[in-house]
């Protein structure tokens, strides 16, 4: 079983000693997003064959890291640099501290850990095709050598993103835009000869209506890259979390609504004042990313999500 965390919330950015306590413990205890039970979901040598780290701020997470490769786990790490105005990106970090991250994790982990994502490209009045061009080749010119893959999206406008789009828009005077398929796959022509002047391969995540030649299917779940960093076979059914995705099967351990980087254009987030209220709640001692909820009650016996129980998707 591969365990994400995770692509609902910035885990390594936020909740790192409420993660190393879930590590030490060997489970967590995470919600069903979509109701019904929560779940209990082992960490233990035994059953989870490795992480997949999503986050766009790893610093606080470095010795963490260093904790799960000492406990024999393998690991990837997915990390979001896009140098976007805080406009869009209320909270991020400096995109040159990312990218020194990223190169100390390769540094100290291994050049296969981690993958760039530039994502999800968003077109504003702030961020036109022309200024997306300039961000992805400065930021990819820093990061040849320790990345061999740039996983690449296009925003999804699901209402809620719309919404908080609108809001950022009225509030900052800029106007957004989804532009029709042909002017993305223009854009993705020239991602990708960026990516291989900087030998990297580019990579789209769940769209493939929009594939071309050069770019690939991306698997953000990699059991291959993860085999890789592993130096042995890891296993899991290729089923995706979402449609028209490429990743293998995983258990994420996140929770909506609680990352509170503030993006305007988040999926995951219906509003910052409520991730940022969770955060501030939230007990690193508990067994649930957000205590105090049915998914903080003991786990019932058999519903454990171990090697030998058919994992799901997240």
């Amino acid at each position: 079983m591969i365990v994400s965390a995770s692509y609902r919330t910035d885990i390594p950015a936020f909740y790192g000693p409420w993660f190393r306590n879930r590590l030490a413990e060997g489970s967590v205890r995470v919600a069903n997003p979509y109701g019904g039970p929560a779940a209990t979901i082992s960490l233990s040598p035994r059953d989870a064959d490795g992480f997949v780290f999503w986050t766009r701020n790893a610093g606080p997470f470095l010795e963490i890291l260093d904790e799960v490769a000492e406990r024999g786990f393998p690991f990837t790490v997915l990390f979001t640099v896009t140098a976007y105005p805080r406009a869009l990106d209320a909270a991020t970090i400096a995109w040159a501290n990312a990218t020194d991250q990223i190169r100390a994790i390769a540094a100290r982990h291994g050049p296969r850990v981690v993958a760039w994502r530039y994502d999800p490209v968003v077109f504003t009045s702030l961020t036109p095709a022309a200024e997306h061009l300039r961000r992805f080749s400065e930021i990819s010119k820093r990061l040849e050598g320790a990345v061999d893959e740039a996983i690449v999206s296009f925003a999804q406008i699901y209402r809620k993103t719309a919404r908080n789009m609108d809001i950022a828009a009225r509030r900052h005077e800029f106007t957004w835009t989804d532009p029709p398929g042909d002017e993305k796959t223009a854009l993705l022509r020239e991602f990708a000869d960026i990516a291989a002047d900087r030998k990297m391969s580019l990579s789209l995540c769940a769209q493939r209506e929009l594939l071309i030649p050069g770019v690939a299917d991306a698997a953000c779940i990699d059991v291959q890259r993860l085999s890789d960093v592993a130096g042995r076979a890891i296993s899991a059914p290729r089923r995706a979390h979402r449609d028209r995705c490429g990743c293998w099967s995983s258990r994420d351990i996140g929770a909506y609504d609680t990352c509170p980087h503030g993006c305007a254009y988040c999926y995951a987030v219906s509003g910052r004042a409520a991730a940022k209220r969770r955060f501030r709640d939230h007990n690193p001692a508990s067994p649930s990313l957000i205590p105090g909820t049915a998914d903080d009650a003991p786990a019932r016996q058999g519903d454990l999500f171990s090697a030998t129980t058919e994992p799901g998707n997240s």
